[in-house]
């Protein structure tokens, strides 16, 4: 593990690896210790009601959201609006990617 993914950053996308809420994204909002942070996507997991998740359950991505970053320096809260919109807008910037055609694995079907 290289030092950017041991030491993840506050307002940091990442996606959750495992468990029951595998394959979504979500943003770091707070760290418990050098093993554990705390997500909330402003949806299903809201700001006030964080999920605590192992480092090694999560996949960094290196887009950091500088709404949520500011927010939580400069008052230690975010709202859940703002985690919702970053996740959104990463969304579509990585479908975007996607739809290039650059990085997809396996192959297309026609129906």
């Amino acid at each position: 593990m290289s030092e950017s993914e041991s030491c993840p950053e506050l307002g940091q996308i990442v996606q959750i690896l495992q468990g029951r809420e595998a394959g979504q994204f979500a943003i770091v909002i707070g760290k418990v210790d050098s093993r554990f942070v705390l997500l909330a996507d402003g949806d299903k997991r809201k700001y006030d009601r964080p999920k605590k998740k192992n480092l090694q359950h999560i996949a960094f991505t290196s887009f950091i959201s500088p709404e949520v970053q500011r927010s939580l320096l400069e008052t230690g809260r975010v709202t859940n609006g703002k985690l919702r919109y970053a996740i959104n807008k990463f969304v579509e910037e990585f479908q975007t990617d996607l739809k290039k055609g650059d990085q997809l694995d396996g192959e297309r079907r026609c129906n």
